[in-house]
């Protein structure tokens, strides 16, 4: 629930600070130098790629939780077992174990979703956090067909 008031505040700043970029947007392309008109149409093209990112992120964490919840649900979520140093690290040369386990599983069934969401945890559970996040999004994409 923490994190969920955390996105809810990073939302709501979003949306406030694009509300006042595309107002002074707005004021610069009414403005009659060019340089001003391009500042503005600049700040527009901003603002869009922000709302766009910031849209791709949350759909893709609601499909994650979406994911996990029907994983759960089913009795298929891994357990998050695997020894941890007393700092919270997992221990590396267990993640990596676990790691060949789900990616033989995701390679035996390419088109389940549910083996590329373990193996994204896996990726994650081993650090590699830019394959766990690539492997997610392909899962999600396979959930939604």
């Amino acid at each position: 629930m923490k994190t969920k008031l955390w996105l809810a505040g990073v939302i709501a700043l979003m949306l406030l600070f694009s509300v006042v970029a595309v107002l002074s947007a707005i004021g610069f392309i009414q403005a009659p130098q060019p340089v001003a008109k391009a500042l503005g149409v600049a700040v527009l093209m901003v603002v869009a790629v922000g709302l766009w990112t910031l849209y791709r992120e949350i759909r893709f964490g609601i499909s994650m939780e979406r994911m996990g919840r029907t994983l759960e649900s089913e009795g298929a979520l891994p357990a998050d077992d695997l020894p941890r140093s007393p700092g919270g690290r997992v221990d590396r040369a267990a993640a990596d174990a676990q790691f060949e386990i789900y990616r033989t599983e995701a390679e035996a069934a390419p088109q389940d979703w549910r083996s590329w969401y373990r193996l994204a945890l896996a990726y994650d559970a081993s650090g590699d956090r830019t394959r766990a996040r690539g492997t997610m999004r392909r899962a999600a994409g396979m959930f939604h067909g």
